[in-house]
């Protein structure tokens, strides 16, 4: 197991640790779905006693059709509801908050990719009636919607994508460009009335990756109110630097481009990194590391990264709308 798996906050203020505690802390990306239930069951117990408020699972990505993700979403609601005492399943964002009060940890849905409506529009109705609150375009290859970001052409968003669109922002999904091709990305910014978000992606100008994003998207994306949630994924961060000080640079570089109005956290943290491979859909990088010995940011450097902000003179108010009101204030806004 690598250094960073096994790391614990040290050292911080008090100030920053209350401050983690106080606030709502809301990561936009986890994909909980992967490994076994007792796996599953034991992270999810870990980032609560971490401080996390919110977390919201990967339960459909392009490769899964809809019989598939149903199941995944039976089996996910399931596991949510044979705890009631310490997790709660969310339609609102009063339900986040009512949730925080109540000590439990607030649980929702998304899918990485549009695979999962098929060519069925009615699905993400359906799919939003159970939990499915964000769903990101297209996952780093081409489908109908347009272009992911590995693929090798740019091609922008197809008419069926902006059907997809139109849908998602009448029933009150987020529209997502993480892994989604650049000019499909802006295209979606024009059409989508509602904030557009990038749930897991990085500046591509701290550190030149496929998988992150220009400054033009950046700004695009905050000029319709949305959020970029910056990953933890040391392949996206650096050459596998998944330190605090990292993370804390591609932070920075998007609240001083677009305001600390626009920052989330979204991990992206498996349930066993170990057993990550590569798939069609998500083919290496040139320079990455294998999968399996990814390093990816843990829940014990929440604390760093309230103290990390602070010492750089973010406003307590900043620091809790990154760690989780930012994207609190997006829901009560898109959520329906």
């Amino acid at each position: 197991m690598s250094e960073t798996l096994t790391q614990t906050s040290a050292g911080v203020s008090e100030q920053a640790a209350k401050l983690t505690q106080d606030t709502l802390v809301w990561d936009n990306l986890f994909p909980c779905s992967d490994g076994t239930r007792e796996s599953q069951l034991q992270l999810l117990h870990r980032v609560k006693n971490c401080g996390y408020d919110f977390v919201t699972f990967t339960l459909g990505e392009d490769s899964s059709g809809i019989k598939e993700t149903i199941k995944n979403i039976a089996s996910a609601r399931a596991l949510v509801l044979s705890e009631p005492d310490n997790f709660m399943l969310v339609d609102t964002a009063d339900d986040v908050t009512a949730a925080k009060q109540a000590g439990k940890l607030a649980i929702s849905f998304h899918f990485q990719g549009t695979g999962p409506v098929e060519s069925d529009l009615d699905m993400i109705e359906v799919y939003y009636s159970l939990g499915v609150r964000q769903m990101l375009l297209a996952t780093n290859l081409r489908n109908m919607v347009g272009d992911g970001c590995k693929e090798r052409t740019d091609c922008g968003l197809s008419r069926f994508g902006v059907l997809v669109i139109e849908e998602m922002n009448r029933v009150g999904m987020l529209v997502d460009g993480s892994h989604t091709g650049n000019r499909t990305t802006l295209d979606a910014c024009e059409i989508s009335k509602a904030p557009f978000i990038f749930s897991h992606s990085n500046p591509k100008a701290i550190f030149d990756h496929p998988r992150n994003i220009t400054d033009e998207q950046i700004k695009a994306s905050a000029a319709t109110g949305g959020v970029i949630g910056i990953n933890g994924v040391g392949v996206f961060l650096g050459k596998n630097d998944s330190s605090t000080e990292t993370i804390l640079r591609h932070i920075d570089h998007v609240a001083k481009l677009v305001g600390a109005e626009h920052v989330g956290i979204a991990t992206d943290l498996p349930v066993d990194p170990g057993n990550s491979s590569p798939t069609p859909w998500n083919p290496p990088h040139p320079g990455d590391v294998p999968w399996s010995e990814i390093n990816y940011i843990q829940p014990e450097q929440l604390p760093e990264l309230a103290e990390g902000m602070l010492r750089s003179g973010y406003k307590e108010t900043q620091v809790r709308g990154i760690l989780g009101e930012n994207w609190l204030d997006l829901a009560r806004r898109v959520w329906k």
